[in-house]
């Protein structure tokens, strides 16, 4: 599983450490809401950066923005991948994920009456030549593309250990077998930045354990390199190299977990509030 699966996710020439995301100046309204305000931030290779903040904080905007859902009225968003800056404030969502920049979503984006094994290979479009349709009814010239996807979503499989299920229906599963699924599918696009809103949201303690471990092994083991939102501010600490805060819209902190936990602009906006979000 290692050779495999390591072999399809290295897609940066990047070092650790180097600046692989960056956010300048970005500003986003709806109307007279402005739901982000100035706001810049750095993501270098290999990291995980939990981004944190209250309900309405322009969290997911950000995510919405970095992967091409918004288009932001200023500012500029710039991935480098292969030794090129690409702007993506100027790309189309589906050209954003063909450059490596995967995406999960807060509520569960997956195909409810198709197999585990049918989801991951959906995810894996972006990059077939011969049409999804065609790949997925496994005929035709797409055929010979097909299987060379299809050992690469083995290893996603494995991975995720969710072998048991692979040929089971989405929508029977437990909402927390379905969150590890959509994981998979992000996976599937062979990411070098991924992008997880909310990845944890809904679990017991359990399987939020383990969504955990799938997002450190996907970081430490394979390279990827991570930004999430996440609520849960036990599992930030625990797995985050750097947390950046939001509060309306504008970034008030941006640090380790230690130097962000002991920020008074922090517990005033966010840690201070029991049960915020």
């Amino acid at each position: 599983m290692q050779r495999g699966f390591t072999h399809s996710l290295d897609r940066t020439t990047l070092q650790p450490g180097d600046p692989q995301l960056t956010v300048r100046g970005l500003e986003l309204s709806f109307g007279g809401v402005h739901a982000l305000r100035g706001v810049d931030l750095e993501v270098r290779q290999g990291e995980v950066v939990s981004i944190i903040g209250p309900n309405g904080a322009g969290k997911t905007s950000l995510l919405n923005c970095i992967s091409g859902l918004y288009r932001a009225q200023t500012g500029t968003i710039t991935f480098r991948q292969a030794d090129r800056d690409h702007v993506l404030s100027r790309l189309a969502p589906h050209r954003i994920a063909r450059l490596g920049v995967a995406r999960s979503f807060q509520n569960i984006e997956l195909f409810k009456h198709m197999t585990v094994l049918d989801n991951l290979l959906a995810g894996c479009h972006v990059h077939m030549r011969r049409g999804l349709l065609s790949s997925l009814i496994f005929w035709g010239p797409a055929q010979a593309e097909q299987i060379r996807f299809r050992e690469f979503v083995e290893d996603i499989i494995e991975l995720l250990e969710i072998g048991a299920i692979r040929t089971r229906m989405v929508g029977s599963l437990a909402y927390g077998l379905q969150k590890r699924v959509e994981l998979g599918r992000a996976l599937a696009l062979r990411p070098a930045l991924l992008l997880l809103d909310e990845p944890m949201a809904g679990m017991n303690a359990e399987e939020k354990e383990d969504m955990a471990r799938f997002v450190l092994d996907v970081n430490e083991h394979h390279g990827v390199t991570t930004l999430l939102i996440e609520h849960d501010m036990g599992v930030v600490m625990d797995i985050s190299d750097r947390v950046a805060v939001l509060d309306f819209g504008t970034k008030i902190a941006d640090g380790t977990p230690d130097e962000v936990s002991a920020d008074p602009k922090v517990l005033e906006a966010y840690l201070g509030e029991e049960g915020a979000a």
